[in-house]
């Protein structure tokens, strides 16, 4: 990659990945943690990244593009540290660990989407902008949520 252009393409690609991706292991995830309100958190974050990959369909339209993913290994990684919690941890440990592995997936997700929402503005696209900026905000929302599940309660038990 040698021009911004196809920077903001190649991460477009990997941000489609990695929603679908995140879609796909929330449900397990959900299903092992004990706490109500964390598994409440994870299966409304789900239908949120159901949403979210709707969105960057319409991102990929208003610049253009065909909506395909490119493997991301961030978030490989990222759900595999989660996948090896569940297999590894058990009781209120694991609600621990899983929240903190669903607030690092948060984190990487707003890195990418305040990168991607800027360089949409920078570019021209200001469709694309705005809906990444949509985006943005569900995300600084959810991993707001999950601080404060672990504050309230999560991390005390």
């Amino acid at each position: 990659m040698k021009t911004l252009a196809e920077l903001f393409e190649h991460t477009l690609h990997d941000i489609y990945y990695a929603e679908n991706a995140i879609a796909k292991a929330l449900p397990t995830v959900s299903k092992a943690v004990t706490d109500s309100k964390l598994k409440q958190a994870f299966d409304d974050h789900l239908e949120e990244t159901k949403g979210h990959v709707q969105i960057l369909k319409k991102v990929f339209s208003s610049v253009g593009l065909k909506p395909e993913g490119e493997k991301c290994d961030a978030i490989e990684g990222l759900l595999k540290e989660s996948a090896g919690l569940i297999e590894e941890t058990s009781g209120t440990a694991l609600n621990a660990g899983l929240l903190a592995a669903a607030q690092a997936v948060e984190h990487y997700e707003i890195a990418r989407y305040g990168s991607l929402r800027e360089w949409a503005k920078v570019l021209g696209h200001d469709e694309a902008h705005k809906l990444l900026s949509e985006i943005l905000d569900e995300e600084k929302a959810a991993n707001s949520k999950l601080t404060n599940l672990a504050v309230a309660g999560v991390n005390k038990k």
